[in-house]
């Protein structure tokens, strides 16, 4: 692949296109300036389709456009990525660490809701207290 060469500026791109179109070929204006004479054609067709005049691919505007919406898709789908593996992470660790009403049920066989309300905690003590 050539080596990339810098981006024309737009007022000398719009040139080559009005000198193609005032009837100067591709060809010479290659030889006279720097640009090859297939980048001129693609500029001359890709004003074209800016215009109106031609329909067979995207406008610039169009363009631009799905360059935004796959920018934007690839982000999401990074951030659903994420998102999955903290939701895996964190069941994970559910699972993992039983919960402090499981620790109050392996003790005094009952089910209670976690934390207990201030007034059951003295009870709560009391009832798994050895001694």
């Amino acid at each position: 692949m050539a080596g990339q060469h810098p981006a024309y500026a737009p007022e000398f791109r719009q040139r080559m296109i009005d000198l193609v179109r005032a009837g100067r070929t591709p060809e010479s204006l290659s030889r006279e300036f720097e640009p090859s004479a297939r980048t001129i054609r693609n500029w001359v067709q890709q004003a074209d389709r800016d215009e109106g005049r031609r329909s067979d691919g995207l406008t610039t505007a169009e363009r631009e456009e799905l360059r935004h919406l796959r920018a934007e898709n690839k982000r999401l789908r990074e951030e659903r990525e994420i998102l999955r593996k903290a939701a895996a992470w964190f069941a994970k660790e559910a699972d993992s660490n039983p919960s402090r009403g499981s620790r109050i049920r392996k003790r005094t066989g009952q089910s209670m809701p976690w934390p207990p309300c201030a007034g059951c905690w003295v009870s709560l003590r009391a009832a798994t207290m050895r001694g």
